[in-house]
């Protein structure tokens, strides 16, 4: 079991164990530690997005990662995929993102792309935290000219806005289309607004003056309606929603409605059998997509394969099985053609890229998948007990399930990054499945509910 890495790195409120300085600066020693790969002068990347934390634990991990001998390149704020690419292009040894990507500027996270700007696996973090806990590497001290240096890439932005744009069809562009954007303050304020702009897009942009507080905070994909109430107000064709390290994208049509990641995969994934580009016609979604997507695809003539929860684990099913697209219903697109991992802005070019190829609306686009109902609900626990153990709500599940059997599902799961249960509910009778939804969060929280 993992002490400190959860589904996508380490996280947790800003200067509290375990995302303090302290453990910043050791999780850097004990990374760098593990990159060295035999090379005379080995190098790690180290990205942010705009929380006021981010200082702090950039400082901690430059000063980890130099006292063991490695130089570290500094880009600054940068997407979570940006600084993937930079740590490939610049066949550096690995890369660091600090971001706690869609939570508060409370909170903070560190994660790990290795050389080829895929995410770590479990077992390279389990190798981290256990250099860390032993205590092994203490003693391991280089000095003089074996010390590490710092540089900092300043041309970082214009290198991966370079990358993006040259994912989009050289022979298209956006001229005519106005777009609004909101980078909910965070890492890809510079970046995105430039993107669509120099395909020459009409950006209506907001999100876009972090304070080092403001990043996600009543903007971005969490917040939908935000970029909903804008399309409408200046008669947009779509909106474009990021979350605070930009790796995760949520649209609005030209009516200011939601277009999901399940809708996007739906959108792509079709698109791609059409144009026999979509490897083994199989598209990669986790256990949370709803089951109109399946429907959606299969009648395309494709199939997909479900993970776990987690981009990492959808990158992991695509690479062991040859696939080009996966993702998730909350806007995580991994497109492996372009891009190692999540890119909210990238996903948006290929939506783009495809309206001007059909010259078809996203709205238009979007009825390629009918959704069947859906309920979320989260409870807050105080400790992760396997629910199925506890009789009463086991026998709850088990009856539901019964009732929904094929046109419909329960799934319950724990969330990989806060203390709270998951309890999602699909059927055709949306509230008949809400009614069971909280039925089950109610005996759950009176058994192990928290504050």
């Amino acid at each position: 079991m993992k002490k400190l890495f959860g589904t996508d790195g380490v996280r947790g409120v800003a200067n509290v164990y375990p995302m303090t300085s302290e453990m910043a600066m050791q999780i850097g020693r004990a990374a760098a530690y593990i990159f060295k790969n035999g090379r005379q002068r080995h190098r790690i990347v180290i990205g942010k997005d705009t929380r006021l934390s981010g200082y702090m634990l950039e400082n901690a991990l430059v000063a980890g990662i130099c006292s063991m001998g490695v130089d570290v390149l500094i880009v600054g704020p940068l997407p979570t995929p940006g600084i993937a690419n930079i740590t490939s292009s610049m066949r550096a040894d690995a890369g660091v993102v600090i971001s706690a990507s869609h939570n508060a500027f409370q909170d903070n996270g560190i994660k790990f792309f290795s050389r080829d700007g895929f995410k770590l696996p479990d077992e390279m973090e389990l190798k981290i935290e256990e250099l860390i806990f032993s205590k092994k590497i203490d003693s391991l001290r280089p000095t003089a000219t074996e010390v590490g240096k710092a540089y900092r890439i300043d041309d970082a932005v214009g290198r991966y806005v370079v990358f993006l744009k040259n994912t989009f069809p050289k022979e298209l562009d956006l001229t005519g289309l106005k777009i609004v954007l909101d980078c909910a303050n965070g890492a890809a304020y510079k970046v995105a607004p430039a993107v669509f702009e120099e395909l020459g897009a009409e950006v209506i942009s907001i999100g876009v003056k972090p304070n080092g507080i403001n990043i996600n905070a009543g903007c971005g994909s969490l917040h939908p309606e935000v970029i909903s109430e804008a399309v409408k107000e200046h008669r947009a064709d779509l909106g474009i929603a990021l979350d605070g390290d930009a790796d995760r994208v949520i649209f609005v049509d030209e009516f200011g409605n939601e277009v999901d990641g399940d809708h996007i995969m739906a959108i792509c994934a079709t698109h791609l059998i059409r144009q026999k580009k979509l490897r083994k016609n199989t598209l990669v979604a986790t256990v949370m997509s709803n089951m109109g997507l399946d429907i959606a695809v299969k009648k395309a003539g494709g199939k997909i394969i479900k993970t776990a929860v987690g981009d990492r684990y959808v990158v992991e099913e695509m690479l062991k099985g040859g696939y080009n697209l996966g993702g998730e219903q909350s806007g995580h697109m991994i497109f492996l053609d372009h891009n190692t991992t999540g890119d909210g802005v990238l996903s948006a070019l290929q939506v783009l890229a495809i309206m001007r190829r059909t010259g078809k609306t996203l709205a238009e686009l979007a009825e390629v998948m009918i959704p069947l109902p859906q309920v979320l609900v989260n409870v807050r626990v105080r400790e992760r007990t396997d629910i199925m153990t506890i009789p009463q709500v086991a026998a709850l599940i088990k009856g539901i399930e019964e009732k929904v059997k094929d046109e419909g599902r329960v799934l319950i799961r724990y969330s990989g990054t806060e203390p709270l249960l998951r309890i999602m509910l699909e059927g055709q009778d949306k509230y008949q499945i809400t009614t069971w939804a909280k039925e089950i969060a109610d005996l759950v929280e009176s058994k192990i509910g928290g504050k």
